[in-house]
C-alpha cells in the first residue's frame, strides 16, 4: 500500500514534467476576430509602406536627375527645398543605388549608398537546411536601419532615404568602410564600419562633424532598427520557438521577449539588443547605453496561413532607441555582430552575450555552463557527435547511479514493510489518527521512509531540465548526422505523412519512438509490482503508465533528435542499472533481516518527533472525549 505512494510520486513526477512541456509547447490560436483585426492592421501597414516607398522612389529619381545634370538649377532648388542642407549629398556622384562590399574569412557584407546600412549579411561557413547560402540580411528586403532627426530649418529627415558617400581603407589587417552623408566636404554624418579578420563582430561608429547648426537640438534623434528573421531550419515552427529579442539593460541585467507577439515595451539604459534566431543572431551593441529602447516582435510563422514548408520568415523584430546629442553632435561607438548563436563564440567577447543562448535559469544554467558544455566539447573533440552524446549519457547515468541505488533500496524496504502496513491499515481502519501514528512508528523503527524514495528522483530533475535546455541550444549539433538522423539539432524522419496531425506533425521520428518504448519499460519495472486492485481515490496507475510515454512520443516528434537520443540511451542505461541492482546488488532477505533488527532496537526520538507524538496523542484523546 505504502510502496504505491512512492511509485505514485515517481510517476506523478514524470507526468508533471511532461505537463510542463505540454504547456511550453502549446500555442494559443488567435480567434477569428483577432485574425480579422490582424489582417486589417497588416493592410494598413502595407498601405503606409507603399506610400513611403513612393516618396523614396520620387526622391531617388530627383537625386539621379541632379547627378545626371548638375547644372540643372531647378533640380538643385527642388532638392534644397526638400532636403535643406543635405541637398549637397544629392548632388554628388554617390547619390545613386550602389553597394560596397567588405568581407573577411567568415563574413561578407554589402552596404548600400542609400541609407549607408548593411543590405546583405552572408555567413560564409554555413548553409541553410536546404543547402543554400545562409543570409541574415538579403537584398536589403528584410532589414532596415534608420536615423530620424529634425533640422534647424524645420525638416524631418530619414537617413534611409539619403545617399552616403563610401570610402574603403585599411587599418592594418582590418578593412574600414566610411559612409558619409555630407552637408559639405568638411561637414557630414558618418557611419564607420571596421571589419577584423576571422571575426563575426565589427566595429561601428555613428559620428557627426560640423552639424551643430543642422541638427535641431530640441528634437530627438531616433535610431530605428528592424529585421525580419529569415527561416534557416528544417522546421519553421521549431526554429520559431527559439527566435526572440534578447537585450541587456541597467548594467548587467538581461532579459528576452519570449516566443509570442511582443507589443512595444520600453527598457532603460540598454547596452545591447539582439535579434536572436535559433542558431544565428544579429546584435547591436553600444559603449554608451541607450537611455531607453522600445522593443517589439511579431510572430509570423504561427499566424501565417501557409504550411510550414512555405514559411520564409519566422518573426519580425523592431527596436527604437533615442540618441543624445553632445555639444550638438552625435558620437556613438558601437558594434555589430552577425554570426552563430554559439555559446563559445558569444562568451569570448566578454559582453554578457552568452546570455542569449537559452541554457536555463539558475542552477540549470550553471550545470550547463560549467559541466555539460565543457564536457561535451571535450568528447566531441575526438568522437563523432552521436557517439559523444551516447558517451556523455553513460557518464551522467553512472554519476547518478548512487541516486538510483538509494531510490531502489527505499522501494525494496517499502515492499518488505507492505504486509505490516496492510495489517496496521486493517487494525485501525476506523481511526485515521492512530493509523498514521502507528505507521510513522513502524517507519521510524525500521529505518525506512516513503520520502527517501521520492527525494532521489527529485534530485535528478535539475540534470533532466539542464539537458532539456542543452541539446536544443548546442550549436555544434547543427547539421551533424548520426545513423538515420541527418541533423541532430532537428527532428529525424523515417516516414513522411500525407497529412498533418495536431501537435505531432507531418512526419514520423524514430528516436522519440525508441525513447517512449524505453520509458514504458522503465515504468513497467517501477509500477508493475503495485498494479493491484484500484484503490478508491487513487489515480489510475495504468492510465498514467501509458500516458507518460505517449506524451514523450507526441511532443518530442518535432524536437531535436539529439535530445531524444539522449533520453533513449539514458532510459536504457537506467533499466540496466535497475536490473543489476535488483538481481545482483540488492538482497531482499538481508534488508528484511536488517529491518527486523532495527525494529528491536530502542529508537531514540528527537525533540520534534517527541512533540509530534504528544500532539497526536492529545488529538486522539480529544477525539475519544467527543465521542
Amino acid at each position: 500500500m505504502e510502496e504505491k505512494k512512492f511509485d505514485l510520486n515517481t510517476v506523478i513526477g514524470f507526468v508533471l514534467i511532461f505537463g510542463i512541456f505540454a504547456w511550453m509547447f502549446y500555442v494559443n490560436k488567435p480567434t477569428p476576430e483577432e485574425i480579422e483585426a490582424e489582417k486589417a492592421k497588416q493592410e494598413q501597414v502595407k498601405a503606409e509602406q507603399k506610400t513611403e516607398e513612393n516618396k523614396t522612389t520620387e526622391f531617388i529619381k530627383e537625386s539621379e536627375a541632379i547627378v545626371a545634370n548638375p547644372q540643372d538649377s531647378l533640380a538643385l532648388v527642388a532638392a534644397k527645398s526638400q532636403l535643406g542642407a543635405f541637398a549637397y549629398a544629392a548632388s554628388l556622384p554617390s547619390a545613386k543605388e550602389n553597394v560596397t562590399k567588405i568581407e573577411n574569412e567568415v563574413l561578407s557584407l554589402k552596404i548600400n549608398n542609400r541609407g549607408g546600412y548593411i543590405e546583405e549579411a552572408l555567413l560564409k561557413n554555413f548553409k541553410t537546411y536546404d543547402s543554400v547560402p545562409l543570409y541574415l540580411i538579403k537584398d536589403g528586403k528584410n532589414a532596415s536601419f534608420n536615423l530620424n532627426f529634425g533640422t534647424t530649418d524645420n525638416r524631418i529627415l530619414n537617413t534611409k532615404d539619403l545617399f552616403f558617400e563610401p570610402s574603403v581603407t585599411k587599418n592594418g589587417d582590418n578593412t574600414v568602410l566610411s559612409m558619409k552623408l555630407k552637408v559639405s566636404e568638411s561637414k557630414y554624418l558618418e557611419y564607420r564600419y571596421e571589419l577584423k579578420p576571422n571575426d563575426y563582430m565589427l566595429d561601428f561608429t555613428i559620428k557627426s562633424q560640423g552639424l551643430q547648426q543642422v541638427f535641431n537640438s530640441s528634437q530627438t534623434v531616433n535610431l530605428d532598427w528592424k529585421l525580419q528573421a529569415i527561416r534557416q531550419a528544417k522546421s519553421a515552427s521549431y526554429e520559431n520557438r527559439y527566435t526572440d529579442i534578447h537585450y541587456e539593460y541597467e548594467g548587467d541585467k538581461d532579459d528576452f521577449t519570449g516566443q509570442g507577439d511582443f507589443d512595444e515595451d520600453q527598457e532603460e539604459q540598454v547596452s545591447w539588443v539582439g535579434f536572436k534566431q535559433h542558431f544565428f543572431t544579429s546584435i547591436l551593441l553600444t559603449d554608451t547605453p541607450f537611455k531607453t529602447a522600445t522593443l517589439a516582435s511579431k510572430n509570423i510563422a504561427n499566424t501565417s496561413e501557409l504550411d510550414d514548408k512555405d514559411i520564409k520568415v519566422t518573426k519580425e523584430f523592431a527596436a527604437s532607441m533615442p540618441l543624445e546629442l553632445q555639444g550638438g553632435e552625435l558620437n556613438y561607438t558601437m558594434n555589430w555582430y552577425y554570426g552563430p548563436t554559439d555559446y563559445k563564440i558569444l562568451s569570448s567577447y566578454d559582453r554578457n552575450l552568452d546570455e542569449i543562448v537559452p541554457l536555463g535559469w539558475g542552477i540549470f544554467g550553471v550545470i550547463n555552463r560549467y559541466i555539460f558544455i565543457p564536457f561535451f566539447s571535450f568528447l566531441s573533440g575526438f568522437l563523432p557527435y552521436g557517439i559523444a552524446i551516447i558517451v556523455m549519457t553513460i557518464v551522467v547515468r553512472i554519476v547518478l547511479s548512487p541516486v538510483t541505488y538509494k531510490s531502489y533500496v527505499s522501494q525494496a524496504k517499502m515492499k518488505i514493510l507492505r504486509p505490516e502496513i496492510t495489517e496496521i491499515n486493517e487494525k485501525y481502519k476506523d481511526n485515521a489518527m492512530k493509523k498514521q501514528q502507528e505507521t510513522m512508528a513502524l517507519y521510524s523503527k525500521a529505518g525506512a521512509s516513503p520520502m527517501s524514495g521520492c527525494l532521489p528522483a527529485l534530485m535528478q530533475i535539475p540534470v533532466f531540465y539542464a539537458l532539456f535546455n542543452f541539446f536544443p541550444s548546442a550549436f555544434d549539433l547543427r547539421q551533424k548526422s548520426f545513423l538515420w538522423a541527418d541533423d541532430l539539432s532537428s527532428y529525424d524522419t523515417i516516414a513522411k505523412l500525407p497529412f498533418e496531425i495536431p501537435f505531432y506533425g507531418d512526419h514520423i521520428s524514430l528516436f522519440p519512438i525508441l525513447a517512449s518504448v524505453a520509458i514504458f519499460i522503465y515504468m513497467m519495472m517501477t509500477t508493475g509490482q503495485t498494479m493491484q486492485q484500484q484503490q478508491p481515490g487513487m489515480p489510475n496507475m495504468k492510465f498514467i503508465m501509458y500516458l507518460s510515454p505517449l506524451m514523450m512520443l507526441i511532443f518530442f516528434n518535432n524536437y531535436a533528435s539529439g535530445l531524444s537520443l539522449y533520453y533513449f540511451i539514458s532510459n536504457l542505461i537506467t533499466i540496466g542499472i535497475m536490473l543489476v541492482i535488483k538481481n545482483v546488488i540488492i538482497d531482499e532477505d538481508k534488508i528484511h533481516a536488517k529491518i527486523q533488527e532495527n525494529k528491536k532496537k530502542p529508537k531514540k526520538q528527537g525533540k520534534f518527533q517527541t512533540k509530534m507524538k504528544q500532539l497526536m496523542e492529545q488529538a486522539e484523546q480529544q477525539q475519544k472525549a467527543k465521542k
